[in-house]
Formats: structure tokens, C-alpha cells, sequence
């Protein structure tokens, strides 16, 4: 299964390393990336020293938590494979917009992984997003894919 896709900056396991327990998942990267590794010891104490860390720290898995609860309501709650890929493209476009009225990103996954995200089938995420092209909803271009129709990308998924 494929968690949630972690951006530059971003802290991983923070929250088994502060509940002093094995962190439960495994990471891949997409790109080459440049990772750091903490020790716990020395995490908890430079948490310790810096009370400012703390509250971000604590914020930071707050806002995991959030993004997990909203992954379990679009896999238990939207009713057909279109509402999902439709969920995650939406979020994906929303995250990488960054304020600037253009939905676009680079779809950085397979169409198995994106299956696998929106808990459907490959075929049917082919098929879907096919759809969406001819309806003028997405236009795709190598891996860039762009929503062009928000709204009706959103009504097509109902």
C-alpha cells in the first residue's frame, strides 16, 4: 500500500521516534533525494532544549494524523474508483498549485501505484483517466498532468 507522498522538508517517522517504537512503514523515493538521519537520543534532547521544535513537532504530527484520517475517508467513503482518483488528483493539484490559479503537477507514479492509492485497479485508472482527457477535464502531457476543469472533474466523480 502507498502512504502518503512526502515532499522536500518533510520529517519521516517523527512519530514512532517520539513514542520510542518501530517505525511501521518503509520509504522509496521517486527522485534522487538527499536524506538526513537523527538519532532518536539526540532528537528527543535537542526536542528538550528547544521548546519551539516541540510545538512543531507536535503540529507536524497532528497534520499527519489529519492527512491520514482524510486517506481513510476517501477509501471508505467515495462511492465509485472515479470519486477516489478524482480525490487524489484534486489533492495533488491543490498541494502543488501553491496558491497560483493553474492545477498542474507531475504525476511522479505509475498507473499501478496511482491504482494502488485510490485502492481500484490499474485498468480502471487507465480507463478513468482516458475519460477524463476526452472530456476535456485533464489534459496530460508525458508526466505532467494538468486539471483544466475542476469543477467538472468533481462532478464526474459523483
Amino acid at each position: 500500500m502507498i502512504l502518503p507522498i512526502a515532499g522536500p522538508g518533510e520529517v519521516l517517522g517523527l512519530s514512532a521516534t517520539l513514542s520510542d517504537i518501530p517505525y511501521e512503514v518503509t520509504a522509496e523515493t521517486l527522485e534522487p533525494t538527499q536524506l538526513k538521519h537523527v538519532h532518536r537520543l539526540e532528537f528527543v534532547e535537542f526536542l528538550g532544549a528547544h521548546a519551539a521544535v516541540g510545538r512543531k513537532a507536535a503540529k507536524t504530527i497532528a497534520k499527519e494524523y489529519h492527512s491520514v484520517f482524510l486517506d481513510a475517508r476517501r477509501l471508505a467513503l467515495s462511492g465509485s474508483a472515479a470519486g477516489k482518483l478524482v480525490q487524489l488528483l484534486l489533492e495533488w493539484a491543490n498541494t502543488s498549485a501553491c496558491g497560483k490559479p493553474e492545477f498542474r503537477f507531475t504525476m511522479a507514479l505509475t498507473q499501478e501505484e496511482l491504482a494502488n492509492m485510490a485502492g481500484t485497479s490499474r485498468e480502471t485508472v487507465t480507463r478513468l483517466l482516458n475519460q477524463f482527457e476526452r472530456d476535456h477535464l485533464i489534459t496530460r502531457r508525458g508526466a505532467s498532468l494538468t486539471i483544466v476543469d475542476s469543477p467538472g472533474l468533481t462532478l464526474f466523480a459523483q
